[in-house]
């Protein structure tokens, strides 16, 4: 087996990032358990290839992981994302895309293996690859800022 560059384990940690986001909406879209769709992820989306387009392959463990607290953990991670958002803004009523997102940048928050600043890093990035032309991305960092701090004071 061929061991991978940091470089390459970093691209893999954040494909399995993005994967967690789509595979968190999926699951709020359909009836689909979260073993169901980590298998679909990890045997059909880690690179694949669609249209002649590669996607990117995904870290399986850090997905699994990420989806694993993310489900485990929803309801605290779902009350420290309202106590980040604006009082009138209810998780309930924000973007699907962006409420699996505060779910799977939630979840890493939990795990203290990755620094809460690359944390926010990596999915201010997920949310400039789905609003591209949006200000979801700033808005997703202040609200990432608000539930690292609660989540890891220690870290700031």
């Amino acid at each position: 087996m061929t061991t991978l560059s940091g470089n390459q384990k970093r691209k893999m940690r954040s494909a399995a990032r993005l994967y967690a986001v789509q595979a968190l909406f999926q699951m709020e879209q359909t009836a689909q358990t979260v073993d169901q769709i980590k298998v679909e992820f990890m045997d059909h989306r880690f690179g694949a290839s669609y249209e002649g387009d590669e996607m990117a392959e995904g870290d399986p463990d850090h997905f699994a992981r990420v989806m694993d607290d993310a489900v485990n953990y929803q309801a605290p991670i779902d009350q420290m994302t309202d106590r980040a958002l604006v009082a009138k803004w209810p998780i309930a009523r924000i973007d699907p895309t962006l409420r699996a997102l505060f779910r799977a940048a939630g979840a890493e928050f939990r795990d203290t293996g990755t620094p809460p600043k690359v944390v926010i890093v990596e999915y201010v990035d997920v949310a400039q690859a789905f609003f591209p032309d949006g200000k979801e991305p700033k808005f997703v960092n202040a609200v990432l800022d608000h539930m690292a701090r609660e989540a890891r004071p220690e870290a700031f």
